[in-house]
């Protein structure tokens, strides 16, 4: 059934599939065609189960069809799909977010990552009155033109526009960075410093593997913003609520001046937002003159399926974030100790619930130049493996491996089971 079913979705959609990455063009196989799942496993069209490590890229650290979450939307869709009109949910889950999380005093709901990032550039942009941003090589911000450059596993290209389709004069205000490099970022704003509306970066960045930003790094960045008046922005679609319950800002000195959120705020459901300083915020429409709308933003049923998630993170914070960092050191542990019985040279990032394996001669892996040299035929061949053992991972070097609440020891003793078995293959 995978195989037929793919087959026919390529008649009608292009390369079969409404993301890339789902496709598995690198790998050489046809993608699994997922017909359910619940806490941790999921089921294919053919029948077969797999421990899921990818989550959806991220949103189910409940797992997948918590209870609670399914329940929140069954309830809400009763009576509300959809208004284009103010709800309580939406000033809920606003509330929340602004209570929760540090360096978020207002907040827009949006759809997706991407539209969260694309936002929070455009008010960076009306509130300086500049034009240039700054991104880093290997971090991914969605599919806005102006961020399809260097955009780490989506788009892996080198110094040229990641996408047919991107406008010259777009490019052109994107200054690409090196990721840890402070002598790099302090050269850019000497040369550019009074025309930089913002810096975007991803504070544990997560489309180059996994790799968390340097301290003296982040330091460098707050310091050069502000000398030169220009905001900086953190992504946090993929590391919110899962680099640590207040994500990736918890873990620096450094604030940012807005901050973008997606996948676990939204229970598994579409959902984006960003937030950040009240005075900038309030250069949104209808307050102010940067205009962003949208159809379905505040979604009723969606903001019931990430209250329903936040929520039950908030009131077992401890437990959950407590047992995810367990599972994870014992996964790390397992898989260092096992490459280096059989001579498998590998780095390992992890921060929280999400990580990589790197198959890499560097014993550390922090920038986008060491992982591009990671050996990825090698990395194909463990994936290959992986999935046929029933172990749903990335497939991608370049992408994040996810742990939920559900994981259990046991699910991370066949993991490593698995692994052994590839190691002994590749040592042979």
């Amino acid at each position: 059934m995978n195989l037929e079913i793919f087959n026919q979705s390529k008649e009608y959609m292009p390369g079969g599939v409404n993301s890339p990455v789902r496709s598995f063009n690198g790998m050489g196989i046809t993608p699994k065609v997922i017909k359910k799942g619940h806490g941790v496993i999921i089921e294919d069209e053919d029948g077969k189960e797999y421990i899921d490590f990818v989550l959806a890229w991220g949103p189910m650290i409940l797992g997948h069809c918590d209870e609670d979450v399914v329940k929140a939307i069954c309830e809400c869709a009763k009576d509300a799909l959809a208004f284009g009109a103010p709800t309580k949910g939406e000033l809920d889950l606003a509330k929340f977010l602004c209570e929760e999380m540090p360096n978020v005093d207002m907040i827009r709901m949006v759809n997706s990552g991407t539209e969260a990032t694309m936002s929070a550039i455009k008010l960076a942009r009306g509130w300086t009155k500049r034009d240039k941003i700054v991104k880093f090589a290997g971090c991914y911000h969605g599919h806005f033109d102006g961020f399809l450059i260097e955009a780490g596993s989506g788009v892996l290209t080198d110094g040229i526009a990641g996408s047919l389709g991107v406008p010259k004069d777009i490019v052109k205000n994107t200054i690409i960075a090196r990721y840890n490099d402070e002598e790099n970022i302090k050269e850019i704003f000497n040369k550019y410093g009074n025309e930089i509306a913002c810096v975007i970066i991803e504070p544990v960045a997560g489309n180059m593997g996994v790799m968390k930003a340097k301290d003296s790094f982040m330091k460098t960045l707050r310091e050069e913003c502000d000398k030169n008046g220009s905001l900086l922005i953190f992504d946090e679609v993929m590391s919110g609520f899962r680099a640590s319950y207040q994500g990736a800002s918890a873990l620096f000195k450094e604030k940012p001046d807005l901050i973008t959120y997606a996948k676990v705020i939204g229970g598994g459901l579409p959902c984006g937002a960003y937030g950040g300083r009240r005075e900038i915020m309030e250069m949104l429409a209808p307050l102010g003159g940067v205009y962003q709308a949208g159809t379905m933003s505040g979604n009723p049923v969606v903001v019931s399926a990430g209250l329903a998630t936040l929520n039950k993170l908030k009131e077992n914070k401890e437990k959950y974030y407590n047992h995810i960092e367990e599972v994870g050191k014992i996964l790390v542990d397992g898989v260092k100790e096992i490459s280096k019985k059989y001579g498998i040279n590998v780095a390992f990032n992890r921060v929280g619930g999400m990580m990589t394996i790197f198959f890499s001669d560097d014993e550390v892996v922090d920038s986008y130049e060491k992982v591009k040299k990671c050996d990825g035929e090698r990395f194909k061949r463990y994936f290959l493996h992986m999935i046929e053992k029933g172990f749903n991972i990335p497939p991608s070097q370049f992408e994040a491996l996810f742990l939920s609440v559900y994981h259990n020891k046991e699910h991370i003793e066949k993991f490593l089971k698995a692994y052994e078995e590839f190691c002994i293959k590749e040592s042979n």
